[in-house]
């Protein structure tokens, strides 16, 4: 399963955002309750560069999607049940997802009174996106059998 979603060629996630769904997936899939994993294995496991990857993984842990141990046997898993954590939970912790809406076209006086030719098509599809995060949980991510592939070279598009 590839997570990038690009829309006109633009990402809907920001690599960062990218990087924390897949570490957290790979977390879910790979850590147990009472054992955690390094950010090494982490970072080796999905290709993401340790030090970006322990700053992601910290701010996750501060929100409470993931939990921390300190020590030589140390790193993370989640924070609570893979069926109470959702997307968003994850992706809203680095972007913005459905709070606000940008123009598709770029325009800065864009909205419901002043819309551009695409507004009501673009916020069709930003609701559509802000709730498929919203409501899908880590647990129907694992379920559907999605593996986390490492990075190759970049950013792949769906």
């Amino acid at each position: 399963m590839i997570i990038s979603v690009y829309i006109k060629g633009n990402p809907v996630l920001s690599n960062t955002a990218e990087y924390a769904l897949r570490a957290v997936l790979h977390v879910a899939e790979n850590a147990h309750e009472t054992e955690s994993l390094p950010v090494v294995t982490v970072a080796k496991a999905l290709g993401i560069p340790k030090n970006y990857l322990s700053k992601i993984l910290h701010e996750l842990a501060r929100a409470g999607v993931l939990a921390s141990t300190r020590g030589k046997h140390g790193g993370f898993r989640l924070g609570r049940a893979p069926s109470r954590i959702t997307l968003f939970d994850v992706v809203s912790c680095f972007d913005e997802i459905g709070a606000t809406r940008r123009c598709l076209l770029g325009r800065p006086q864009c909205n419901d009174r002043h819309p551009c030719v695409v507004h009501d098509r673009w916020k069709d599809v930003a609701q559509e996106v802000a709730s498929f995060f919203r409501h899908t949980t880590l647990t129907e991510v694992i379920s559907e059998g999605a593996t986390v592939p490492a990075l190759a070279g970049g950013r792949e598009s769906a």
